[in-house]
């Protein structure tokens, strides 16, 4: 997408917009929108040791309109996570995710990576969140039945580098 400036330094107000961002999409709960602002807190207190990474797509005006935290899966040496990958709801659509997350996949390429994990639900919320990751290449390996509540699976999908 034009006119979007991808970073991965995270700033003092990376928090705030990660809660922004989270809230906006209508996806997550209220815990869910808690856990990514705590994160990024997190990486800010601690840096690299923190295990998450961040990357962020901002507007040439300096607004914060997507993120993405990955990281190295523990006790794995090659097999990486992406926690969590959002865009603001007044910005999806236009290829904002999918810069993200060609992005995240090149820096885990960069950091010896050969294989992505990430998970979602399975609840028909998210469907246009799972077609989003089957477009770019994921491929649904697993799914754990009533995992996040009575009904709702989480759905692991996975793409080798």
């Amino acid at each position: 997408m034009e006119n979007i400036i991808l970073r991965d330094a995270i700033t003092i107000a990376d928090p705030q917009a990660i809660r922004t961002i989270t809230e906006s999409t209508g996806y997550f709960y209220p815990d869910e929108v808690d856990i990514t602002e705590g994160i990024a807190v997190e990486r800010l207190e601690k840096g690299l040791p923190s295990r998450y990474q961040f990357l962020f797509a901002d507007t040439t005006e300096g607004l914060t309109i997507g993120y993405a935290c990955f990281g190295l899966i523990p006790c794995t040496r090659r097999s990486f996570d992406i926690f969590w990958l959002a865009v603001h709801k007044d910005f999806q659509g236009v290829g904002v995710g999918k810069e993200l997350i060609a992005s995240v996949e090149k820096s885990i390429l960069t950091l010896g990576g050969k294989t992505i994990y990430l998970d979602t639900a399975s609840r028909p919320l998210y469907e246009p969140t799972r077609q989003f990751y089957q477009r770019c290449d994921y491929i649904a390996e697993a799914q754990l039945k009533d995992f996040y509540d009575y009904g709702d699976d989480k759905i692991i999908f996975a793409k080798r580098l």
